[in-house]
């Protein structure tokens, strides 16, 4: 099990992102466009590094529903290899089983 404060900085992050996603957007847009003016540009460059850092998807660390893991992580599935092995042996996830041959 990951730590606590791991899990909830995570979640943190995530809502930093979400509300700062359309001002972000908005001034990426303005920083591609090549019909806008050089200081135009750069203005919108300054205010997007004056942004939080957290506000950036980037920051956002994939982590098991289950147990919090960052390391091995299935974006299907959205678990960790070690919590579906777990929950295929129990029987909880459909349609996996352990093999052997």
């Amino acid at each position: 099990m990951a730590k606590k404060s791991a899990i909830e900085k995570n979640k943190r992050r995530a809502k930093m992102v979400e509300k700062f996603s359309a001002k972000r957007a908005a001034l990426k847009a303005v920083t591609t466009d090549q019909a806008a003016s050089m200081e135009e540009r750069f203005r919108a460059q300054l205010q997007l590094a004056e942004l939080p850092r957290n506000s950036a998807k980037v920051r956002i660390r994939n982590r098991c529903e289950v147990t919090g893991r960052p390391r091995a992580y299935y974006r299907k599935l959205k678990m960790s290899r070690i919590a579906l092995r777990e929950l295929g042996n129990s029987g909880q996830i459909p349609g996996i089983v352990k093999s052997s041959w």
